[in-house]
């Protein structure tokens, strides 16, 4: 049987015995993955730029693209994405739809040819803002799985304290918000016209939250009934770096193929402020209400009818996977292109520090691996307009993940060259499935999410 464990934003699993939000192991993935947000024409070809270059998005895969710009450019592109997630639980099936909106990228590339008799003909620097991993999302999950975990109410004055051992419905609701977004400074030249090399820096800032909120309706079998609801809320910050290094090589004027490095993302700081501290027996903030013979009494465990919740600050640091992305593309003269890009992740890296995280890390070391991933993109032009395509496989990093696990996508898009001005447009729909329990350490069976997103990218680019 397939082991429990969620990925990305919605399918981790919380492994913590305690929480229902999600744990270390599974905040750490979470923010190690990659969105490949960029412009409408990257989005547009699945992001397999590494041997290409001559776009800003570039920058994220090989920086060494940014040389093959022949002037100074900068766009900006609009994101707009739709979210479905379907959770099945118990037979019950609930489809939650979401709608954002956001800048996911701008960026700005200033080329310089060189004044002297030099063999490193070209000079380039870029400087790029994106979202690299969007956060916000949210479903729900509804039935029964018969199992009640509270069962007692603190403030019953019965001789023989009555236990609400039959479980009669459960709810979850689960919300995400925040974004990582990173800031990119790339150097690259020229030699020969024939080798493109290239170096950036990487800024994140991390801004991540989940609140989520688990009811439960229980009853003893004589007609007196339990209501339970069982709040947590998770805020994270932080800060990393990260550096990139590439290069691109003309074999003939046709075909060109690149590598490029990206170390892994160092948080030397991420400050973690939640609710999940043991409050009378419960970890999160919980009200407990019963009804006998009629009559109703409700009980705030954690704040005393106070509207006071304790709260609790950590502070920890995190290491994210490197990549490697080896890439190839071929050129059809002035008329199109096919490209294509593999990345490996070593997600098995990971590493938490600054508290005892042995477990955590030996998780990360025994349960997960180096994941296979390609972006397969092209484009054709017909004069001034120009249409493309690409398709996305992602691995899922788990050892024993389905294959529906996996994300695949595909994208299409078109864009006109008005001289100085470029629109481009990108539609892009991925889709992967995964589990959610909100159970931890009960023999519960997990919420089934699928997961499906489409976005569409709008990018505008002038020449400078």
């Amino acid at each position: 049987m397939k082991k429990i464990l969620a990925l990305a934003i919605l399918t981790l699993t919380g492994l913590t015995s305690y929480s229902q939000s999600l744990g270390y192991q599974d905040l750490s993935i979470l923010f190690s993955q990659d969105d490949e947000n960029g412009t409408a024409r990257f989005k547009a070809m699945s992001g397999a730029f590494g041997a290409l270059g001559g776009d800003i998005s570039a920058i994220n895969v090989n920086p060494a693209g940014i040389a093959v710009f022949k002037n100074s450019m900068f766009s900006g592109s609009v994101n707009s994405r739709n979210s479905d997630i379907t959770t099945n639980y118990y037979g019950n099936s609930i489809k939650t739809n979401d709608k954002f909106t956001n800048i996911s990228n701008a960026g700005a590339v200033l080329v310089f040819d060189s004044a002297y008799k030099s063999q490193w003909n070209k000079f380039a620097i870029g400087l790029n803002y994106r979202i690299t991993k969007d956060f916000t999302d949210s479903f729900s999950a509804q039935g029964n799985s018969g199992i009640a975990t509270f069962q007692d109410f603190p403030l019953d004055s019965n001789t023989t304290p009555i236990i609400y051992d039959t479980g009669d419905q459960q709810y979850f609701y689960n919300n995400y918000t925040g974004e990582t977004t990173e800031f990119n400074i790339a150097f690259s030249s020229v030699h020969q016209n024939k080798l493109y090399v290239g170096a950036s820096l990487n800024f994140y800032d991390l801004n991540f939250s989940q609140k989520n909120e688990l009811v439960e309706l229980n009853s003893d079998g004589n007609g007196n009934e339990l209501d339970a609801y069982f709040y947590q809320e998770n805020i994270t910050v932080g800060t990393g770096f990260s550096a990139n290094l590439g290069f691109i090589y003309k074999a003939n004027q046709n075909f060109r193929f690149g590598l490029s490095y990206q170390t892994p993302t160092w948080y030397s700081e991420i400050i973690e402020s939640t609710n999940i501290l043991n409050n009378d027996g419960y970890f999160g903030d919980t009200e407990i209400s019963v009804s006998e013979d009629n009559i109703t009494y409700t009980n705030n465990l954690d704040n005393g009818g106070n509207n006071f919740f304790p709260s609790q600050e950590f502070l920890y640091k995190l290491k994210t996977p490197s990549k490697i992305t080896a890439s190839a593309a071929y050129i059809f003269g002035k008329s199109g292109l096919i490209s294509i890009d593999y990345i490996n992740k070593a997600y098995q890296n990971i590493e938490l520090s600054n508290a005892n995280f042995g477990d955590e890390n030996q998780f990360f070391q025994n349960e997960l691996r180096n994941t296979h991933s390609f972006n397969l993109g092209t484009e054709w032009r017909l004069n001034n307009f120009s249409i493309r395509g690409g398709y996305k496989f992602e691995q899922n990093p788990d050892k024993l993940a389905l294959d529906s696990d996996n994300l695949k996508g595909y994208s299409i898009g078109g864009g006109y060259n008005f001289g100085n001005i470029k629109l481009d447009f990108a539609f892009n729909d991925s889709n992967k499935t995964g589990v959610y329990n909100f159970y931890p350490g009960f023999n519960i069976n997990s919420a089934e999410l699928e997961l499906d997103n489409r976005t569409f990218t709008t990018t505008l680019s002038i020449n400078l």
